[in-house]
């Protein structure tokens, strides 16, 4: 079952089990969906690949709000908590990426091979692992590591 289907699905199911925050991701995701198809230029299909991409997209969004939430301590918790029901929800259907214990290892291995010590360089080294291990990895944490190691 392609993913669209399957999200109509889950989207009807939620709204009988009067499952809000389901429902309102999913309505969230079809919504996203529709305005990258109506967008000038698109020529693609509608297929898992495009699903994931917006799903994909959506993700991250999400991610680096909620992270700023938490950033707020106790006023940002009932929205950091919204999102991070979100960002797990939606994580079945994208590929999996390396966890950050070991995106962190990856990181430590590229500065060393690379031999990169100043924080000026952290671009090569962020291109270099999302060159020799794309799709196993994401980008954003990847970056946020990085930056951390060379500071």
């Amino acid at each position: 079952m392609s993913i669209e289907n399957k999200l109509a699905e889950e989207l009807r199911d939620a709204m009988r089990a009067k499952d809000a925050p389901r429902k309102n991701v999913i309505r969230a995701v079809q919504t996203e969906a529709a305005r990258a198809k109506s967008a000038s230029g698109f020529t693609g299909e509608t297929d898992d690949a495009f699903y994931q991409s917006v799903i994909g997209s959506f993700v991250k969004k999400m991610d680096k709000s909620r992270r700023e939430y938490d950033d707020l301590g106790e006023r940002g918790e009932q929205m950091a908590a919204k999102l991070a029901f979100e960002v797990d929800y939606l994580a079945r259907w994208l590929p999996r990426t390396l966890d950050e214990a070991a995106s962190l290892e990856l990181v430590k291995s590229a500065i060393a091979d690379l031999g990169a010590t100043d924080p000026k360089e952290a671009g090569r080294v962020v291109g270099h692992i999302m060159k020799s291990h794309q799709g196993e990895v994401d980008g954003a944490l990847v970056n946020r590591l990085v930056r951390s190691e060379l500071e």
